[in-house]
């Protein structure tokens, strides 16, 4: 649903892509860097607010730039906080949906919709000038998806928002994926993206990095073993040690307390099996099962930060 190849965005002589390929199907998708990473430009390419210097950019297909056809299955949520202080939050997305072709009651009803899907129903009668920013955040979700598009770009979508706003939106992009509609979301809080995808596109200094499940792209990085820290419901961690170092995964094992286990492995899936049931062949169960090497963080810490 989006396809880019060979892509490269010069603004003067800063080069702020270089040679970006990606392609994003269905469902929702993360795209992660650090500031001044390419995030924002790559969107923008997309969206068709700009033009590539080199490569293609495809939106279903279609050229973005060049036909502006193409933009009527595109919702853009951008990461700047722009309104018509005047208006409602009713009358600015009513607005803007009007702009994707629809009737006056069409768009009055989609708009109407939106509204009650992002959480706004009541408060999006206020005055853009009078909503506080996580409620100006949910307006602008709310015309990105009033016009029921299949693709939807989301740049940094949770700002501003509170940590019950921050669930009830996280919930909402994940529904928007299982509908089949293509999410790509750009945010730097990465245990936000953890939990609505574990497709993640990475990218550093307008470069990319990494593509596909952040499970699968870690199990890659051999050189850096997973950690385990396993807590027994009884003291019996010297022997749970000695019987988990003979395993062909378990690079070391180590006794921490009379009850903890550190062991570095570089087969997680195999460690998650087999741990338990050596824990069971010595009567004992294991209460506390824990590894700060096997999520999204670890992944983007290796390769944004490690040359």
């Amino acid at each position: 649903m989006i396809s880019v190849t060979g892509v490269s965005k010069m603004f003067g002589v800063v080069r702020a892509l270089n040679e970006i390929d990606l392609t994003v199907g269905p469902g929702v998708c993360g795209l992660l860097g650090p500031n001044g990473s390419g995030k924002s430009t790559l969107l923008k390419l997309i969206a068709g607010q700009l033009r590539p210097d080199t490569g293609t950019v495809r939106l279903l297909g279609q050229d973005p730039f060049a036909l502006p056809a193409a933009l009527r299955d595109l919702g853009l949520c951008p990461e700047q906080d722009r309104f018509y202080e005047d208006l409602s939050g009713f009358e600015f997305v009513e607005a803007l949906t009007r702009l994707h072709g629809l009737n006056v009651e069409a768009a009055r009803q989609a708009t109407r919709a939106a509204l009650d899907r992002v959480g706004m129903s009541r408060d999006g009668l206020k005055r853009m000038g009078e909503m506080s920013r996580g409620m100006r955040q949910r307006v602008k979700i709310a015309q990105a998806i009033a016009h029921d598009p299949r693709v939807v770009l989301l740049d940094e979508p949770l700002n501003g928002a509170d940590p019950v706003a921050r669930a009830d939106l996280i919930r909402l992009v994940r529904a928007l994926g299982d509908e089949g509609r293509c999410v790509l979301v750009s945010s730097h809080v990465l245990h936000e993206v953890e939990s609505m995808t574990h497709r993640v596109v990475l990218v550093r200094a307008g470069r990319m990095r990494a593509q596909g499940d952040f499970l699968k792209l870690r199990e890659l990085i051999e050189d850096r073993p997973y950690r385990i820290t396993i807590e027994l419901d009884a003291p019996e961690a010297r022997a749970f040690a000695a019987r988990l170092v003979a395993l062909l995964h378990v690079r070391s094992a180590s006794v921490n307390t009379d009850r903890t286990v550190e062991v570095t492995t570089v087969a997680l899936d195999a460690a998650c099996q087999e741990i338990p049931a050596v824990a069971a062949e010595l009567g004992r169960v294991v209460v506390r099962f824990t590894s700060p090497d096997a999520d999204l963080e670890s992944l983007y810490r290796y390769l944004m930060h490690d040359d």
